[in-house]
């Protein structure tokens, strides 16, 4: 955060620097009409069509980051209720369920996660730790109607855990487009430079125009760029939900 707050402050800083520096050789001459409401028309409408952009981007990299924490909820969601229901099955079959799940939460935690955190897809061997949960969950044909309704049950939660993980998986590799990159900060540097091509008499007004708007822009464009690693920065999506369940993972 202190990082953060550093590099905006530091570019509106470096833009104030070159606002005084052109007021300082390249002062507006006396006969120059003031344009101060053509700068502001034009300001206004470049800040219109550039905030498009920016609740574009906002939108999508926070629509990716919820559907991650989503994913993450309910994975864990659905091996918490199989752990659960290993309890309703027949002792061997409970006993494997049980660890074969605590295997797979444990995986996730230690292997799994610090691989995501550095934009890497979480591999094969979680797929296969739910292979062998998937096997240890195995009735025998003389089980009761109540085990062989856990057993379904079991096998739903299964399912759900499947599809989340396949959305965990899928939510490493999204990112924003890299046209919306390009609006961003093309849009910004233009947004920002229109400052400087208009006749703004009062250089000390000038100064906290533009420090103001690239502060702001500086810090959105940030914003974008931690929502836009669902599994790293600020705003990362962590591993809680499976730590709550599994206290020892």
């Amino acid at each position: 955060m202190i990082e953060t707050f550093a590099i905006v402050l530091g570019i509106a800083v470096v833009a104030a620097g070159v606002v005084v520096i052109k007021h300082r050789f390249w002062p507006p001459s006396p006969d120059d009409e003031p344009r101060e409401d053509v700068a502001e028309y034009i300001a206004m409408m470049v800040s219109v069509l550039y905030a498009l952009v920016l609740g574009l981007s906002l939108v999508a990299v926070w629509e990716a980051r919820s559907a991650a924490e989503e994913h993450v909820q309910a994975e864990a969601s659905a091996a918490h209720q199989i752990r659960l229901l290993s309890a309703g099955l027949p002792a061997p079959a409970g006993e494997r369920a049980r660890d074969a799940v605590d295997a797979y939460a444990h995986h996730v935690v230690s292997e799994e996660w610090p691989a995501m955190t550095a934009g890497q897809p979480p591999g094969r061997r979680g797929w296969d730790l739910l292979d062998d949960l998937r096997a240890a969950g195995q009735v025998p044909a003389g089980a009761t109607l109540a085990q062989q309704a856990t057993l379904q049950e079991s096998l739903a939660q299964l399912s759900a855990l499947d599809d989340a993980r396949r959305g965990r998986e899928a939510d490493v590799g999204e990112s924003l487009s890299p046209v919306l990159w390009f609006g961003l900060i093309v849009g910004g540097l233009l947004t920002v430079a229109f400052m400087f091509l208009f006749g703004v008499q009062r250089s000390v007004t000038h100064v906290v125009m533009v420090m103001g708007l690239t502060a702001l822009i500086t810090f959105t464009v940030l914003l974008v760029f931690e929502l836009n690693q669902p599994f790293n920065g600020l705003f990362a999506v962590d591993s809680t939900p499976f730590s709550r369940y599994f206290s020892g993972s």
